[in-house]
C-alpha cells in the first residue's frame, strides 16, 4: 500500500487517497463517526481506542476540520452504502428470532 504524506503530522493518504492514521490502521472518516454516534471527547476516544495516542486523534480532528466537507461527504456516502447494503441483504435471521422471542 503507497502512502501520501500530508501536512499532519499522524496523518497519511492510502492508495485511494483516503486519511488515515499512520500506523494504526484507522481513517479519519472512522474516528469522526465514533465522535458522531457517542459523543466522546478526544480524551475519552483515547481510552476508548488505546491504540491511538491523543496526539494521533487531535492530528485526525486537526485534519477533520480544515476537510470537513470532503470527510463528511465520504460519511456520507458510507452511511448510503450500508442502508443500500441493509435492503439488498434483508434483516439477519438471528435479529427476527430476538424479535419473535420479544428481545428486540
Amino acid at each position: 500500500m503507497a502512502i501520501a504524506e500530508t501536512s499532519y503530522q499522524h496523518i497519511v493518504l492510502d492508495d485511494n487517497g483516503v486519511p488515515v492514521i499512520a500506523r494504526a490502521n484507522t481513517k479519519v472518516a472512522e474516528l469522526v463517526a465514533e465522535i458522531q454516534a457517542h459523543g466522546l471527547s478526544p480524551e475519552e476516544l483515547c481510552y476508548q481506542l488505546a491504540h491511538l495516542s491523543l496526539g494521533q486523534i487531535y492530528s485526525a480532528l486537526a485534519y477533520y476540520w480544515d476537510h470537513k466537507e470532503e470527510v463528511d461527504r465520504d460519511l456520507a456516502r458510507r452511511a448510503h452504502l450500508g442502508e443500500e447494503l441493509r435492503r439488498e441483504l434483508g434483516q439477519p435471521p438471528l435479529v427476527e428470532r430476538l424479535r419473535q422471542r420479544g428481545l428486540l
